[in-house]
C-alpha cells in the first residue's frame, strides 16, 4: 500500500478542527488535510440550530450552524483541504494514519504532525444500567436532536428526559416548542449538570418540570416505551424506595454525560487522563506523544463552542511550531495534581514557556472562592459549579519570576472565608 507524506493531518472538521486549519493555514503551513467522516464540515454544530453560539469571539449571537458557516467560508477562502466521508482507522505513535473512503479505499499518510479533534460521544443506557424492558423509544438526547433538526421526525409525543446536561436542556425546550409534552427534566444531582443559563431559558421559561435528586428506576413497556418510575435518591444514590413516581411517556430522552473518542489515541499509546477522559497535554496543547497535539472535546468535554475554537488554534499554533522546527526547547515540565474541591482541568502540564489558561471543573458548588496553584499564584472568584468551567488566566512571568524546585504543583479551591485578605491575589 502505497504511503503518502503531508505535513499536517487534522482529524475531525468540526468547530475545533475547522479552527485549527484556518490557524494553521494563516501560520504558512500548506500542505494539510482535514479528515473528516460525515458528509459535510461542522461537526455536531450542524444540528445545534438554537443560538448561543459566538457571543465570546464574535460578540454576536449565532446558531450552531452560522458559527460553522464562519469558519468553513475561512477554510475555503485560504483552500483547506477537507477530505469528507473519510474515516480513519489507525493511528500510530510514529504519526502514521491509516483511513478509508470511497474514492481512494484504503489509504496511508505518513505525517509531520497531527491534531486530534475527533469531538465527543454520548453516554448511553447501557452506561448506567436502568432497570427495565427494552422497547423502542429510548434515545440520546442527541439522536432525538439530529432526528428533529436535520431528518425531521419527531421521537414521540409524550417525553421525559433523564439528565440535565445542556444538550437535555436544549432538547427540552426543542420538543416543547414542536408541541411534544416534556413530563419532566430528571437530574440524579442535587443541581443541574448543564449551564445556568439553559436551566432558565429552556426549563423554567418554558414551565418544564425540573426533579433534582431524583432518577429513572425503572422503565416500562414491551415493543414500545409506556412510562418510566422515577424515584428520589439519597446523598450516596440509593432508591428511596418510598418516593416512587409513575409517568407515563412512550420515550425516554437520555442526556447522561460525554465520552471524548479517543480510540484513535489509545492505538498511538497516549496516556488518557481517567477524569477529563482526553490525552494528557502541556500547555500547547501537545499529547505525551512528540508531535501528536488534541483540542476540543476529544481533550475534554466544554462547555463553549468559542473555547473549543481557541482550543483548536493553540493545537495549530504547536503543531507549526513543531513542522518548523521551532518548537521551544522545554528543560523541565511541572506536572498539576487535584487538590480540594478540584475535579479536573486542562492542560495537566506546564512548560513554562508561554502564558496559559487552565479550564477547572470543581467537584461541588460553592460560593465565593479562591483557586490557588500551590501558593504561587492565586485568584478569587465569585462562585464555582460543576457545570461550569472556570479559566484561570496564568502569565507567563508569574513562573520565570518564582526559584520553583518541586516537579509538581496542587490546585486548589477553597471557599472564601470573612476577613480573607484580598491584597495577595490576582
Amino acid at each position: 500500500m502505497k504511503t503518502s507524506k503531508i505535513d499536517l493531518a487534522i482529524i475531525g472538521a468540526g468547530p475545533a478542527g475547522l479552527a485549527a486549519a484556518v490557524r494553521a493555514k494563516e501560520l504558512g503551513i500548506k500542505d494539510l488535510v482535514i479528515f473528516e467522516r460525515d458528509e459535510r464540515p461542522g461537526g455536531i454544530l450542524n444540528q445545534c440550530i438554537h443560538n448561543g453560539f459566538g457571543l465570546v469571539r464574535f460578540k454576536e449571537d449565532l446558531t450552531g450552524p452560522e458559527y460553522a458557516h464562519r469558519f468553513i467560508k475561512e477554510a475555503k477562502s485560504l483552500n483547506v483541504d477537507i477530505e469528507l466521508n473519510t474515516m480513519v482507522l489507525e493511528m500510530t505513535k510514529d504519526k502514521e494514519i491509516t483511513l478509508v473512503n470511497e474514492k481512494d479505499r484504503i489509504k496511508k499518510y505518513k505525517c509531520k504532525s497531527i491534531i486530534l479533534s475527533m469531538g465527543c460521544r454520548e453516554r448511553t443506557r447501557g452506561a448506567i444500567a436502568i432497570p427495565g424492558t427494552r422497547p423502542a423509544g429510548i434515545f440520546t438526547a442527541g439522536k432525538a436532536q439530529r432526528l428533529i433538526n436535520i431528518e425531521g421526525y419527531a421521537p414521540g409525543k409524550k417525553v421525559v428526559i433523564l439528565g440535565s446536561g445542556d444538550i437535555g436542556m436544549i432538547m427540552a425546550r426543542r420538543l416543547t416548542l414542536e408541541g411534544i409534552e416534556v413530563k419532566a427534566v430528571v437530574e440524579i444531582l442535587p443541581y443541574t449538570s448543564g449551564l445556568l443559563r439553559n436551566e432558565i431559558q429552556c426549563l423554567r421559561d418554558f414551565n418544564i418540570p425540573l426533579l433534582l435528586g431524583h432518577t429513572v428506576s425503572e422503565i416500562h413497556g414491551d415493543k414500545r416505551v409506556e412510562g418510566v418510575t422515577v424515584v428520589k435518591v439519597d446523598d450516596n444514590g440509593n432508591y428511596l424506595l418510598d418516593t416512587k413516581q409513575y409517568f407515563e411517556c412512550d420515550t425516554l430522552l437520555l442526556s447522561v454525560g460525554l465520552i471524548p473518542e479517543n480510540e484513535l489515541s489509545m492505538m498511538a499509546n497516549i496516556p488518557i487522563d481517567s477524569y477529563t477522559r482526553g490525552p494528557y497535554v502541556n500547555d500547547y496543547l501537545e499529547t505525551d506523544v512528540e508531535g501528536i497535539f488534541a483540542c476540543g472535546n476529544v481533550l475534554h468535554v466544554n462547555d463553549l463552542v468559542d473555547t473549543v475554537s481557541k482550543e483548536g488554534e493553540i493545537a495549530a499554533e504547536g503543531a507549526a511550531n513543531r513542522i518548523k522546527g521551532k518548537f521551544p526547547r522545554v528543560d523541565k515540565t511541572i506536572l498539576l495534581k487535584k487538590g480540594e474541591n478540584i475535579a479536573q482541568f486542562v492542560p495537566q502540564k506546564l512548560t513554562m514557556k508561554k502564558s496559559t489558561t487552565l479550564l477547572i471543573r470543581v467537584k461541588t458548588p460553592t460560593g465565593e472562592m479562591k483557586l490557588s496553584i500551590d501558593g504561587i499564584y492565586k485568584k478569587r472568584f465569585p462562585y464555582a459549579r460543576p457545570s461550569e468551567i472556570i479559566e484561570l488566566k496564568i502569565p507567563e512571568k508569574e513562573f520565570q519570576n518564582k526559584n520553583i524546585l518541586s516537579s509538581e504543583l496542587k490546585i486548589d479551591c477553597q471557599e472564601s472565608k470573612n476577613g480573607d485578605s484580598m491584597h495577595s491575589l490576582s
